[in-house]
């Protein structure tokens, strides 16, 4: 699925991390750890191709690119909760009916919310919003840049539950998180120092 050499990243000239080298496969999780500012989401925009100033290889042997939900949530505030699902959507070419959206904002807990603009949602709803997207998505690779961000202890619990879910089917996730993961098994842990 995935295969990373010698992957090294450097800003404003110091460098991030080198010689890093991991491959990824069907039915693993990687957590991404280490200290802020140590290149976690640049790691992440990089596998992504969001990022092309790095030496080494990043190989991906998929038929389209993985689902990728940064940090900040890519919502619009203008937009209701069900238009901003339905957008996420279409940006990973994920046909969806209205019933499974709505299906989706309820693994969520924001049903009653569908017609709400996301710029009245709290940061962890907007959260909630975003990760919606996973219920809906059939892409077998997640990339997540601090999924547990804003979310409450619930949140926190129906997010591992989804993640071993997934990885349970066969699917592949690479994330960013300070928080232990407890609920999901994790194949390995790329630390990241400066």
């Amino acid at each position: 699925m995935l295969k990373v050499s010698g992957l090294r990243v450097e800003r404003s000239g110091h460098p991030l991390f080198a010689a890093l080298s991991f491959s990824l496969q069907p039915g693993q999780l990687f957590q991404v750890r280490g200290i802020n500012g140590s290149g976690k989401t640049t790691l992440l925009r990089t596998l992504m191709g969001l990022y092309s100033e790095y030496e080494g290889s990043i190989e991906w042997d998929m038929d389209r690119p993985p689902v990728f939900l940064g940090h900040r949530a890519a919502l619009s505030d203008r937009l209701t909760v069900l238009e901003n699902l339905a957008w996420l959507c279409r940006l990973q070419d994920t046909p969806v009916t209205e019933a499974q959206l709505e299906d989706a904002l309820a693994q969520v807990e924001l049903q009653g919310y569908e017609d709400t603009p996301c710029g009245q949602l709290s940061a962890g709803q907007r959260r909630r919003v975003a990760l919606a997207l996973l219920f809906v998505s059939t892409n077998p690779c997640w990339i997540l840049d601090e999924p547990f961000s804003s979310l409450d202890t619930d949140g926190c619990a129906a997010v591992e539950e989804l993640l071993s879910t997934h990885i349970d089917n066969g699917g592949a996730v690479i994330l960013t998180s300070h928080q232990a993961l407890n609920r999901v098994g994790v194949a390995g842990t790329l630390e990241l120092e400066t």
